[in-house]
């Protein structure tokens, strides 16, 4: 068989939340239990052994072979390493024998190579099992490999030199998002129900939003970031997964929650299991809809229409819903979040040139990624403390807010899932164009990341061209309990996990 490498060389609420074209309303491919179960369901299925942990690995595994060339999500095959930890024997834990892939960005395996969607990376290998693969595993997922991601995480398509453009399976002319591009793509694809996933920027919701999938972004110190750091760039970036299912989320976030070492904070816990909230249906809930940017940037129709029916189906369900927007300095945070991600790449790059000898430079690195290298060297210990200052106005700022509401909402991106190519996205383009055209598309999931609290896309709409548009809310710090209650609610209401791409 050739390796990856190889092969490489809504309109109106009834309409958004109905099946469109390019939907099936009904799964079709019902000869495996990879379409019929989520994750929890596949774990039953093990548990009951009406299928084995093998059988579901190989499955997945003969998936990923058949739809990989179409659509380019993975990064690393570690199919061996699966098969190895089913023949050592699974941990009893509530995911016990589902495949499991890693996304390949800051996030190891001792022994095998973690490349970040950089030829500056290339075949580099871990001394080191990140600990929400360790926890992961535990839970008896079993991990047979990576997924893609844009170089370092910098773009809201997952395009990167070292393996090539990652497609939507919606529509492979159409960016699947980032930077867990790979992580969606091998969800919605039907490989697996359920993959981890990273967000510094929305980069958990972009793609779940573009790939008509549940993802949901973590408080800040909710997921382990360790072992070798346990925060990264300056808190913005969080751990989770993008799941077709609400409760695989929740009991995900179970499994991998909490304390590590070293940590120096964490979010606060909520009384019972995460996963216990999915079913119990919310108070009603005093919802904020915000569909202008702080930036003051233009939203598509289609885009302001999808978070106008999550409203309307919000205000069917009980809740209350008005527009009011937080005040904030939208070009002030930009800079800090800018600031606080850029002398962190630049710091790593000089770091590996050092123990490398790799000079940084247009042969191994992309011109955007240079572009951070080359402001990250120029910032000081005073920049990175006035822009953590700034964040903190933010947050305080957005919190103040919130005492009036529990939740945001808001489109996740200012418009459909673009085409590859014509928005430019890709890393080849200018620095200035790149920021102004990206900002642009995904200006509202980044206010989460910078202010430390939880978010999720809800896959509720389709846009008139048949793909998947989501509508973000987003909680108060530490608050992931309303999100799920809201998310289990809205899944019944507006179901789904039947609405798939046509293979």
């Amino acid at each position: 068989m050739m390796s990856r490498r190889d092969l490489i060389a809504t309109g109106a609420a009834a309409a958004a939340l109905a099946p469109a074209a390019g939907v099936m309303a009904a799964p079709v491919r019902s000869g495996s239990p990879l379409d019929t179960h989520d994750a929890l369901g596949l774990a039953d299925l093990v548990r009951q052994r009406q299928v084995s942990a093998s059988e579901l690995l190989e499955e997945a595994i003969l998936r990923t072979e058949a739809l990989n060339p179409r659509f380019n999500f993975m990064a690393q095959e570690h199919y061996d390493l699966g098969r190895a930890a089913i023949a050592a024997g699974l941990p009893e834990g509530p995911f016990s024998g589902v495949p499991w892939l890693v996304k390949d960005l800051n996030t190891t395996i001792a022994g095998e190579v973690t490349e970040n969607g950089s030829r500056f990376y290339k075949g580099d290998r871990a001394s080191v099992t990140s600990e929400i693969v360790t926890r992961a595993q535990k839970a008896g997922f079993v991990v047979f490999g990576k997924t893609t991601a844009p170089e370092f995480g910098l773009s809201a398509s997952t395009e990167n030199k070292l393996q090539g453009d990652t497609r939507n399976p919606w529509n492979p002319a159409h960016i699947a998002g980032g930077s867990s591009g790979g992580a969606a793509v091998a969800v919605a694809a039907g490989v697996l129900p359920a993959a981890h996933a990273t967000d510094g920027g929305g980069s958990i919701r972009i793609p779940a939003s573009c790939c008509g999938l549940f993802g949901l972004k973590p408080s800040r110190g909710r997921i382990p970031m360790g072992p070798t750091r346990t925060e990264g760039w300056g808190g913005l970036s969080v751990h989770h997964a993008i799941t077709r299912s609400v409760r695989d989320s929740a009991a995900i976030m179970d499994a991998t929650h909490g304390v590590e070492l070293g940590s120096r904070y964490a979010a606060p816990t909520p009384e019972g299991t995460f996963l216990s909230y999915v079913d119990k249906a919310p108070r009603p809930l005093r919802i904020a809809l915000m569909l202008t940017p702080a930036s003051g940037s233009p939203v598509d129709a289609e885009a302001v229409e999808a978070a106008r029916a999550a409203a309307r189906l919000c205000e069917a369900l009980g809740h209350y819903v008005e527009e009011a927007a937080p005040k904030l300095d939208a070009a002030a945070i930009g800079v800090a979040s800018f600031v606080l991600s850029a002398s962190s790449i630049a710091a790593d790059l000089l770091d590996r040139a050092k123990a490398t000898g790799l000079v940084p430079g247009p042969d191994n690195l992309e011109a955007i990624t240079l572009a951070f290298f080359g402001y990250g060297q120029q910032t000081t210990g005073m920049d990175f403390a006035r822009a953590n200052n700034t964040l903190q106005t933010a947050a305080v700022e957005v919190a103040r807010f919130m005492q009036s509401y529990d939740l945001i909402l808001s489109p996740t991106l200012a418009a459909p899932p673009l085409e590859l190519g014509r928005i430019n996205l890709s890393p080849d383009v200018d620095f200035a164009q790149w920021g102004q055209r990206i900002a642009v598309f995904s200006p509202f999931a980044q206010l989460a990341n910078l202010t430390g609290q939880p978010a999720m896309s809800v896959p509720l709409a389709t846009s008139a061209s048949g793909l998947p548009m989501g509508a973000m809310f987003m909680a108060r710090y530490g608050d992931e309990a309303t999100l799920f209650q809201l998310a289990g609610q809205l899944e019944k209401a507006a179901p789904w996990a039947d609405k798939r791409p046509r293979l």
